[in-house]
Parts: structure tokens; C-alpha cells; sequence
């Protein structure tokens, strides 16, 4: 990855959010670079501020698996995962990115999942569509947490990249595994992950 451009990040929005998995504050900000414009939701609990770094979840929106609960993925399970320890812990940040289809957008992210049905992995089917397999970025997130004053995080993640992105950008990241359940119509993909992206599944 290189360095991260200048990007200037606006707040939005913040309102109080309960939730099932407690309450939460939520914020909507915006981040502008190069005439490139991103937006993210951010769900903070608790007081982040302290000795131990908070947990933080980066999550790349996914509505087939968030909204409608796709098996084909792990996304949904993951994002469940990160809420809930957040909620045991009592502190911490889920970014929520719009960036469907590790970059790619929802409707090719569909034509991806065409492609698969006829035999070829999640990255050979970005790939075939002309995409790298992962089209993300993470300056806007870097710049959500120095928003919060946070130079040092527990990111839930399985991904090394995330890692990596977050200690280029000046942010102590300490993995913390996010790993759920594998059922059976997601085994391939998440074997082509690890496999083929390098993400650190069990």
C-alpha cells in the first residue's frame, strides 16, 4: 500500500443508538480525497479513552450477508461477533465502510457471485470482471479513529491487510481474531481467503 493522500473528513451526524446489542452512539462522517468521496457509519459504546486500547471492527458493508443473512460469506457472522464483544467489554468502535464487494459495488459484487455459481473463486471472479481481488482503502477509517483520538487500537479482524493499513497510517494495531462459524456454503470462499488473500482463519 502507499501513503495515504490528505483526506479531509467531515462528522456529519451523531445521535444516541440503542440496539439489541446495547447502546451505542451513532455518527455518519464523510471523507474527501482527490475529488473522491466515501462515507462510513460509526457505532461508538462506552468511553474509549483509557490504559487499555478499545476494540475496534472495520467492516466492509455487505448487504447480502448483513441485511438478507447470505451464507455465502462470513461477513454477517463477523460483524455480529464484533458487536457483541464490544457490548461485553462495554467499549469500543465498529466503522462501518461502503465499500460492497471488497470494493467492487453491489451489482458486479452479484455478477461475481454468476461467475462463481459457473466454477471460478471469489478472486478469480473479480479478476475475470477486471477488478483486483480487493479494491479497499482504509484512509477514511485512519482518519475516523484520529477523529476519536485513538492511536492504538484491538482491531477484529482476520485480515493482515486492515492490519497493516492502520499501522502505516500511525495506529498501533493489535490483531484480535474474529473468526466465526464455518458452514458449508461458505467453506470454499473462506478456503480461497486464506488461500489466496492471506487472511488468518482457523
Amino acid at each position: 500500500m502507499d501513503n495515504f493522500p490528505a483526506l479531509r473528513l467531515t462528522k456529519v451526524a451523531e445521535a444516541d443508538f440503542p440496539s439489541q446489542f446495547g447502546f451505542f452512539r451513532i455518527y455518519g462522517f464523510d471523507g474527501r480525497a482527490n475529488g473522491h468521496v466515501e462515507e462510513a457509519v460509526v457505532l461508538v459504546m462506552g468511553d474509549l479513552s483509557g490504559p487499555v486500547p478499545p476494540l475496534v471492527r472495520i467492516h466492509s458493508q455487505c448487504l447480502t450477508g448483513d441485511v438478507f443473512h447470505s451464507l455465502r460469506c462470513d461477513c454477517r457472522a463477523q460483524l455480529e461477533i464484533a458487536l457483541e464483544t464490544i457490548a461485553q467489554e462495554g467499549r469500543g468502535l465498529v466503522i462501518y465502510e461502503n465499500q460492497e464487494g471488497r470494493g467492487i459495488g453491489l451489482l458486479n459484487k452479484l455478477r461475481a457471485y454468476e461467475l462463481q455459481d459457473h466454477g471460478a473463486d471469489t478472486v478469480e471472479a473479480n479478476e475475470q470482471l477486471g477488478f483486483e481481488s480487493d479494491l479497499r482503502r482504509y484512509e477514511l477509517p485512519a482518519a475516523i479513529l484520529r477523529y476519536f483520538g485513538l492511536m492504538a487500537i484491538r482491531l477484529l479482524s482476520n485480515n493482515p491487510d486492515k492490519v497493516e493499513a492502520m499501522e502505516k497510517a500511525g495506529i498501533i494495531a493489535e490483531r484480535v481474531p474474529c473468526l466465526a462459524e464455518v458452514v458449508d456454503t461458505a467453506e470454499a470462499y473462506l478456503r480461497t481467503k486464506r488461500e489466496k488473500m492471506g487472511h488468518l482463519l482457523e
